[in-house]
């Protein structure tokens, strides 16, 4: 893509175009995530059957062959999360190679003015860092919001069928939690870019001090050094602080409405119980749907977590793909096939920004006057 389609496409645009050439890996791994979604739903229901409407009636063998699918059901399981982990993490990979393929050579084709703005370490830090949460976001995050998306509505579809008064109450619970998490997303990825920022200053620092010890040392200038490094950790290590606050806030409201939900399922599937409209396996059955929402919910939070990180480096990365160089070939240039030993210039001036003119009005041509041969 040129400079002009990063600035016409969207982010997320353009973030899924570097799918494309790994489409076949990312149908992969969404079909490995469906699957063992589906695994995981069909557990507690099989539990309920065995237990409902076979030990009663001393249904033994049918009981052990329910027992024998649900094995088997898991060894396929850990076969689809080997493959999650390993081709999951391979797409992963090949993405971020990509995406680092494409930011160099941009970087290639910019002006001195832009290196004279931006110190290496930084740009370091944006080819390194920012890329590896990419990397995690274009794996974990389809996969994880397949897999909680699926799991949350297939088990209410189940649970409604069994007792929907019950599923009532934990179909209101669940949104509230899931609001909280998308409430909670901005002020993360608001954080997680200064965090990106103070990351990107304390590399420069550190690779312009290393860069230099030997001038440092050879004029007795290691207090000088260290304050500068010291004034950067420090921002480093508040930004750092405050993004933990943040996460920390989220996770804590995250693990109370799972607990809430937990006892309301208790509660209201007791009361129920009382009432004579629910028996004791049908609790059951709740109680291991409760859990398995635990996963998916605590997947939507990573993902929000994985999404403020990743989207805070891939904004990064745009912002430089959006950068148009500032010297360019005119649209008539013509290529230069005859050289005969001559450069001229003529009334060139030259500045960084808005710094006074390095070069002002300079007129100079410079003329090869022998030839020298072998």
């Amino acid at each position: 893509m040129t400079t002009q389609d990063y600035r016409k496409k969207g982010v997320l645009a353009i973030f899924l175009s570097y799918f494309k050439p790994h489409k076949k890996l990312f149908f992969l791994d969404l079909g490995c995530a469906l699957l063992s979604a589906l695994i995981d739903l069909s557990y507690p229901l099989l539990s309920r059957y065995a237990m409902q409407d076979l030990l009663p009636v001393s249904a033994f063998g049918t009981f052990f062959t329910v027992m024998a699918i649900l094995v088997v059901a898991f060894c396929l399981r850990a076969v689809l999360f080997y493959v999650l982990g390993y081709w999951g993490h391979t797409f992963g990979i090949r993405v971020e190679a990509d995406i680092r393929k494409s930011l160099f050579g941009h970087l290639q084709t910019l002006g001195f003015d832009f290196f004279s703005k931006n110190r290496t370490g930084k740009l370091m830090s944006r080819m390194t860092t920012d890329l590896f949460d990419l990397t995690e976001l274009a794996h974990h995050g389809p996969e994880d919001l397949i897999i909680a998306v699926l799991t949350i509505f297939g088990a209410l579809g189940i649970l409604f069928t069994i007792e929907w008064r019950l599923t009532l109450v934990i179909a209101i619970l669940i949104p509230v939690a899931l609001l909280l998490v998308m409430s909670r997303r901005r002020s993360m990825g608001k954080a997680s870019r200064r965090v990106k920022e103070r990351s990107a200053e304390i590399t420069a620092e550190i690779e312009s001090s290393l860069s230099g010890m030997r001038t440092a040392k050879a004029f007795a200038n290691e207090d000088v050094e260290k304050e500068k490094f010291d004034r950067a950790n420090t921002r480093y290590k508040n930004s750092k602080r405050e993004f933990h606050r943040e996460m920390g806030l989220f996770q804590a409201t995250m693990e109370f409405f799972l607990s809430l939900l937990s006892v309301a399922v208790i509660a209201v599937g007791g009361w129920l119980i009382m009432q004579k409209k629910m028996d004791y396996i049908d609790l059951i059955t709740f109680s291991m749907y409760t859990a398995s929402f635990v996963s998916p919910i605590r997947k939507i939070a990573h993902f929000s977590e994985m999404f403020a990180n990743g989207f805070a480096g891939l904004n990064r990365f745009v912002d430089i793909m959006r950068t148009e160089p500032q010297l360019q070939d005119a649209p008539d240039a013509r290529d230069l096939v005859e050289v005969r030993g001559e450069i001229g210039i003529h009334k060139v001036t030259f500045a960084y920004g808005e710094n006074p003119d390095v070069l002002r009005d300079v007129t100079l041509t410079g003329r090869e006057d022998y030839v020298m041969s072998t």
